[in-house]
């Protein structure tokens, strides 16, 4: 089974290039902002409860989306593959991650790091966010909260997977098709 963590900071563009990597692969694509949204949108008590989160940029309790993740890979443990975009963020989160895939006899097969400038991530989430009707993406000062909390507490992701021989840094500037060109050589070069 072919399991990618597509990683970034916010406005990095891993939904887009989820979407292109679940169709060019035959994958499933599972981002859990989008879950949490979509917990918040129904009005569930999950919801509820991350919508403070949300509104302030800060990241979800660990033991919520670990929650949702190992009910997810249980629910999809026979898949080709799957895509985790925004998962795991904390490295108890990866180190529980493992443990959940390890439980089927599986892992995580490579994390591609989407690299992009803090002014360029700026720009594009307000851009987003002229469309989005998301709150999160229309405030500049929660916007950069949202990267300060991503290079303090998730970013140490990365280093987790190094040690592992899975991490993979690829430029996320430039055209839709060269990043995900960018991204397909280095997923071909290690499945």
């Amino acid at each position: 089974m072919l399991n990618i963590v597509l990683f970034g900071a916010p406005g990095c563009g891993k939904g887009t290039q989820a979407s292109r990597l679940r169709e060019h692969y035959g994958i499933n694509h599972v981002s859990t902002g989008e879950v949490i949204r979509a917990e918040i949108a129904r009005g569930t008590e999950l919801g509820r409860s991350m919508e403070e989160y949300i509104k302030t940029g800060r990241l979800a309790p660990d033991a919520v989306v670990i929650g949702m993740i190992a009910n997810y890979v249980a629910e999809h443990r026979d898949a080709a593959g799957n895509i985790f975009d925004g998962f795991p963020r904390t490295t108890i989160q990866a180190e529980e991650f493992d443990k959940i895939l390890g439980g089927y006899g599986l892992g995580v097969t490579l994390m591609v790091d989407m690299h992009v400038p803090e002014e360029e991530l700026v720009r594009r989430i307000l851009l987003r966010g002229k469309d989005s009707g998301r709150a999160d993406d229309a405030s500049e000062d929660v916007i950069r909260n949202r990267i300060k909390v991503y290079r303090e507490q998730t970013e140490v992701v990365g280093a987790y997977y190094a040690r592992q021989n899975k991490y993979f840094e690829v430029d996320g500037v430039g055209s839709m098709d060269e990043v995900f060109d960018r991204i397909c050589r280095v997923v071909d070069a290690h499945r």
